[in-house]
């Protein structure tokens, strides 16, 4: 799917993406509609119960930056 957005809702997107808040503009908006579904009931139970706790995990900090499991399998993979 390729989507044209309007200049300040990309401009919002590319921001959020520069603080780290997001790995990509596509994880930004993917958040986006996860959110809007939960919002009209179309998760089903399971979906919303392994959301709720992977927010949990993240919250204790029970998470790895993708930086670093890009490093280790960069490593891994090619040596470097």
């Amino acid at each position: 799917m390729d989507l044209q957005l309007k200049p300040e809702l990309k401009k919002f997107i590319d921001a959020e993406v520069r603080s780290g808040h997001f790995k990509s503009a596509e994880a930004a908006v993917e958040t986006a509609v996860t959110q809007m579904m939960l919002d009209h009931g179309e998760l089903d139970d399971q979906t919303i119960a392994a959301i709720v706790k992977a927010d949990a995990q993240y919250d204790r900090g029970e998470f790895v930056e993708w930086r670093e499991v890009r490093d280790e399998l960069r490593k891994k993979y090619t040596g470097k």
